[in-house]
């Protein structure tokens, strides 16, 4: 019996967080399925792509510094990525005829991707009984705080409800649950499944016995990295005679090259400083450090939840996104890391920071990692249901 094809689509626009944690879901699907995955952004160099997938590479999107939608194609305007897009989603579609399709994020966010989504899910749910098993793949917690929070929540409930089958939300429900961020003035009947938190794949190791007396300092993929990356310069120059300890900051693929010429210059007048553009694996770097001082996307969390590392999260946050703050605000709570408020960011009080967390011993958590192995679980699960579904149709219709 062949294997179903199963349709996976993510769009990464600021980081690369989203792209992360697809990639360590597609490993566990890919045995029971033949993956297509539909990548919206740039793939970073040096991110391992999960083997035995086919990938169709969209013309790349990404957000400007005032949010907008830009193409990241030189050759194409926005207007012309947008149009080729959705021809490629739909294209695909007709191709590969998928037996599931999954959807990152959206329609919890990717607002601006929405036309070309509805296009893929009108053309893919027209209402007969081979209808694919649609799927949104969710992280833990929505960003919240919009100046149209009740319309958004109300408009992504309707598009569940006509699109969706079930929403795969990637957390453990002791931790964060859906509705805590997610609150339509109407109820939602598409299902939720909670499937644990989805470690990066890069997470294999036990935690390390012997850790070196370092500072690591990372951001994700450091698009928004340069403000803690300066903050961090200035508290090592502060660090230093006080402690003694090296610095290691990891600028991430993303970080701009303004950024990173200016952290390869402060080198030179810092002392036990060193810099790197990225690592292979940086929860194997978080394993082998005493400190950690980051931002607190969902992967980056997952590493340090992971690895035990003594952490400080400076959380990413702006008049819109209070996703991060809102993470690190529960991790504190379950005694995993201290957090300092990005808005109080600067050398000296990112010192003292450091200087609080060499006397913090984290608190182990007992939260449920195993979301990418649950998550295939699940889907092969709702796989196998399928007829059953499409009886009921079937009798529906005929009544």
């Amino acid at each position: 019996m062949s294997q179903p094809t199963l349709l996976f689509y993510c769009q990464h626009s600021l980081g690369m967080g989203h792209l992360v944690r697809s990639f360590a879901l597609i490993r566990e699907l890919a045995p029971g399925f033949k993956v297509v995955f539909l990548n919206g952004g740039r793939l970073p160099p040096g991110l391992p792509v999960p083997s035995r997938i086919r990938i169709i590479q969209l013309p790349p999107l990404g957000m400007s510094a005032d949010k907008g939608l830009v193409s990241l194609d030189e050759e194409l305007t926005l207007e012309e990525a947008q149009a080729q897009r959705e021809a490629m989603l739909l294209a695909a579609w007709s191709r590969f005829r998928p037996q599931v399709i999954i959807v990152e994020l959206f329609p919890f966010g990717r607002k601006k991707f929405r036309k070309e989504l509805v296009a893929l899910l009108h053309q893919a749910t027209r209402g007969n009984d081979l209808n694919p098993l649609v799927l949104c793949s969710l992280r833990d917690i929505l960003i919240g705080g919009r100046s149209d929070q009740q319309r958004h929540d109300d408009r992504a409930a309707d598009l569940l409800d006509r699109y969706f089958d079930a929403v795969l939300v990637h957390a453990d429900p002791s931790f964060a649950r859906l509705e805590e961020s997610f609150k339509p003035s109407r109820v939602c009947n598409t299902p939720v499944y909670y499937t644990g938190f989805v470690l990066p794949h890069r997470e294999s190791a036990g935690v390390s016995a012997e850790r070196e007396e370092r500072i690591l300092v990372s951001a994700g993929g450091g698009i928004v990295g340069g403000p803690l990356f300066a903050a961090a310069v200035q508290a090592q120059r502060v660090l230093w005679p006080l402690s003694g300890v090296p610095m290691t900051i990891v600028a991430g693929p993303f970080l701009p090259d303004s950024d990173w010429r200016a952290l390869q210059a402060a080198v030179r007048s810092t002392p036990a400083l060193t810099v790197l553009r990225s690592v292979p694996n940086l929860g194997a770097s978080m394993r082998e450090v005493c400190w950690s001082v980051s931002q607190c996307g969902y992967n980056t969390a997952m590493d340090i939840v992971s690895s035990r590392v003594a952490a400080l999260f400076v959380p990413f946050a702006d008049a819109q996104e209070n996703e991060q703050t809102n993470r690190a605000a529960r991790l504190v709570e379950c005694g995993a890391a201290h957090m300092l408020s990005a808005g109080q960011l600067d050398g000296r009080l990112l010192a003292r920071g450091i200087q609080q967390l060499m006397h913090f011993e984290p608190q182990q958590s007992c939260f449920d990692l195993g979301g990418a192995a649950n998550t295939a679980v699940i889907v092969n699960r709702l796989v196998a249901e399928i007829p059953q579904r499409r009886l009921a149709h079937a009798v529906g219709a005929d009544l």
